[in-house]
């Protein structure tokens, strides 16, 4: 496979989901099914590289959440249940048995194997679980205010100040809002755009959803956590020691050199290696 999304050919289809919303998806591959589940600001192209690297060995499937693509939109009062009833259509019309979930998409996905032993493995790249209150709510008023007031780079400027790296959080407002003006281009600034309405419904449903990581000991899928080792929160180990104690069958991994958007942006073919040799094993 080539080394951008442009080059890597997939297919797209649809599935109906449980309340008749319709829910594209992208394909490549051969092999075993394995469903991919993105994040919070992103699409399924996004994932070009990650589902090309995985395709050697597996037919890999990203699903193109609500509100992106050619899905239709989150509901008034959307909860992650949307989502999850959207990857049990499509798991229903493919038949996978193998689940990865990045950010909030591991959210999803943890949410999607509860009770569900259709899904008989799962990996999951920094997911979006939010332990005694450790996912920042501070930015949602701001940013919620910019974008009743059109103004999406300000609403944006505050999410990431409040969620990026620690250079970021400790950068001045003006300095940080001057270099996002020079770096952030189209597309992907129209692509993050059209989903900050999304972005927060979504982080709500973290926060509604804190302390429930107990939930997840029903889960019977053999799990595998991983992460980055660059520009991570100071939550996130405390929160994946957690969540590693708490799935019944849980093994972790650590990928050097990459941060939060390793699985999209930074080594995706490295971690399909990492994912692709854990689904093959007997």
């Amino acid at each position: 496979m080539g080394d951008t999304e442009s080059e890597i050919e997939q297919s797209s289809d649809t599935v109906i989901s449980a309340d008749g919303t319709q829910i594209e998806y992208l394909t490549v591959g051969d092999g075993p099914a394995v469903i991919v589940v993105p994040g919070a600001l992103s699409v399924a192209a996004g994932f070009a590289r990650f589902a090309g690297a995985l395709s050697t060995g597996f037919t890999v499937h990203t699903i193109q959440r609500r509100g992106r693509g050619g899905s239709g939109s989150q509901s008034e009062h959307y909860t992650i249940a949307e989502d999850r009833a959207d990857v049990e259509a499509l798991q229903a019309k493919t038949g996978a048995a193998l689940l990865v979930g990045h950010s909030y998409g591991g959210l999803v996905a943890l949410e999607s194997a509860r009770g569900n032993s259709g899904f008989t493995k799962l990996a999951l790249y920094e997911p979006g679980v939010s332990i005694a209150g450790s996912l920042p709510t501070e930015w949602m008023p701001a940013y919620e205010k910019y974008l009743a007031e059109d103004k999406p780079f300000d609403a944006f400027v505050e999410f990431v100040r409040a969620l990026g790296p620690d250079l970021v959080r400790k950068m001045p407002r003006w300095m940080f809002r001057s270099m996002m003006t020079v770096f952030m281009k189209a597309p992907e600034k129209e692509m993050v755009f059209s989903q900050l309405e999304q972005n927060l419904r979504e982080h709500r449903e973290i926060v509604r959803l804190d302390d429930t990581y107990s939930n997840y000991a029903e889960i019977t899928a053999a799990t595998l956590l991983l992460d980055g080792d660059k520009d991570r929160h100071v939550f996130i180990d405390p929160n994946h020691e957690l969540l590693a104690s708490t799935l019944p069958h849980c093994e972790r991994h650590t990928i050097a050199g990459v941060d939060h958007f390793g699985m999209d942006k930074g080594d995706p073919e490295r971690v399909a290696g990492v994912v692709g040799e854990f689904f093959s094993r007997k």
